[in-house]
């Protein structure tokens, strides 16, 4: 993938496990073999594809791995290379008919079953320095550039501002902290399942959402 040299981005991509409705996730299916995939398609000059990482579909507990995981960015950048970092989660939404790029999260988990070690809480504060649970965190990626790249590419795109309350908005709201924290950016998607949109398309859809994050982030 030409990973030698300096290069202009770096992009890390996190997925989940399974969780309760969702035996397969999609996102960990995709997350797993992007790499391998990526070799075959290849990568822009100036992208470099970082870390490939499964999160545990959880809330707090599994805040510590989600904090290395985002910690993981930073030791791995050379900052000599003035590379960027971008922070790309995919999490899956069962009842979804198209892709979409999630504009925002909100500071507030209300988990409608309990995460996978078993936290279920309701109005929750997910930062509570942050202040009130109504509180909103915006990605910094231009989304709706990202957009029009994937469309023009061919690919049956949306754009939201509700990323749910359950684990994805709060691992996106954490994130979208983490990286206003450290100069970073993070950008969360949703996709469908496989059913509603198979596996090749979703892979070559992250594929060329790859390089819509290097052209306009």
């Amino acid at each position: 993938m030409g990973s030698e040299g300096p290069k202009g981005v770096v992009i890390h991509v996190t997925g989940f496990k399974k969780f309760h409705g969702v035996a397969e996730n999609p996102t960990e299916i995709i997350v797993k073999n992007l790499k391998d995939f990526m070799q075959k398609r290849g990568l822009p000059a100036d992208v470099t594809l970082g870390s490939c990482t499964i999160l545990e579909t959880a809330g707090i507990g599994a805040l510590p791995m989600l904090y290395n995981v985002l910690e993981s960015g930073i030791a791995s950048t050379n900052a000599g290379d003035k590379e960027k970092v971008v922070w790309l989660h995919l999490g899956v939404n069962s009842g979804a008919q198209k892709i979409a790029i999630e504009r925002q999260a909100v500071n507030e988990a209300t988990f409608r079953c309990p995460d996978e070690l078993g936290w279920q809480p309701q109005k929750y504060p997910i930062v509570p320095t942050d202040g009130a649970a109504s509180w909103i965190r915006e990605t910094c990626c231009p989304a709706e550039e990202i957009l029009k790249f994937l469309k023009k590419k061919g690919y049956d795109v949306t754009l939201s501002d509700d990323a749910g309350r359950f684990v994805c908005n709060f691992v996106y709201y954490h994130s979208l902290r983490f990286a206003e924290q450290k100069g970073h950016k993070s950008l969360f998607v949703h996709v469908p399942l496989f059913s509603r949109i198979d596996e090749e398309t979703q892979m070559n859809t992250v594929a060329s959402l790859l390089e819509a994050i290097a052209a306009t982030c």
